[in-house]
């Protein structure tokens, strides 16, 4: 093939799905993600039900999933997406920031959780790095998860061993890429992780790399 007849083919589009059972939410997101060149809206649901019907059937990369709605909330639809569309990384994009609800989207599965005040640059770039799967929370989500450990100074019992290992999550690496990177196995990675999600109090990798931020348990 000549270079005049080379074609340069444009890097795949983020494929996102909307949840929401607010119409004029979905309109105002759908508009949104219309004008961003690397993001694609493949669908829109308007029940945590339908949500997951439609991930199922067309395995987005990222779901946009309001939190409260009538009949599957958003927390049970994170959850069910988990089981059924595991490729696919989920915000939680909600008007509330309690810490409750902030802990049981993290629990069922949301890789970031974010107000619905966000800016579309923050949206999208939460979009991109949710998609490379890492973990993206608002301001005042981190801080209603802070306030569970405001009891002690967490991360005082880390070992020198474990805090280079939180180092790498907040860097945003994969259990597998930090197990390259120090050159030990995957598993002796996932021991490590678990060990820090027991002495941070946290229920997932996300909210340890928040609680690690919030309180500078690494550089």
């Amino acid at each position: 093939m000549t270079g005049s007849e080379a074609i340069t083919k444009e890097p795949a589009r983020i494929r996102v799905v909307i949840v929401d059972d607010h119409e004029i939410v979905r309109s105002g997101l759908a508009t949104f993600l219309r004008v961003v060149h690397d993001l694609e809206l493949v669908g829109e649901a308007g029940t945590g039900e339908e949500g997951v019907r439609l991930c199922e059937r067309v395995q987005p990369d990222v779901v946009l999933m309001d939190m409260v709605m009538p009949g599957m909330d958003g927390v049970a639809a994170t959850s069910a997406l988990r089981d059924k569309c595991p490729h696919t990384r989920v915000i939680a994009l909600t008007s509330f920031p309690e810490e409750d609800l902030v802990q049981r989207a993290l629990v069922a599965g949301a890789t970031g959780y974010l107000l619905k005040n966000v800016s579309s640059t923050e949206l999208a770039s939460a979009i991109r790095a949710t998609h490379a799967d890492k973990p993206v929370l608002a301001p005042e989500a981190a801080q209603a998860l802070i306030q569970r450990t405001t009891r002690h100074s967490p991360g005082q019992d880390l070992t020198a061993r474990e805090r280079e290992v939180l180092k790498l999550l907040v860097s945003g690496l994969s259990n597998r890429a930090i197990a390259e990177r120090l050159i030990v196995s995957p598993s002796t990675v996932d021991y490590h992780v678990s060990n820090i999600l027991g002495k941070l109090g946290a229920a997932t990798r996300t909210e340890a790399v928040a609680i690690a931020i919030q309180h500078h348990i690494v550089d």
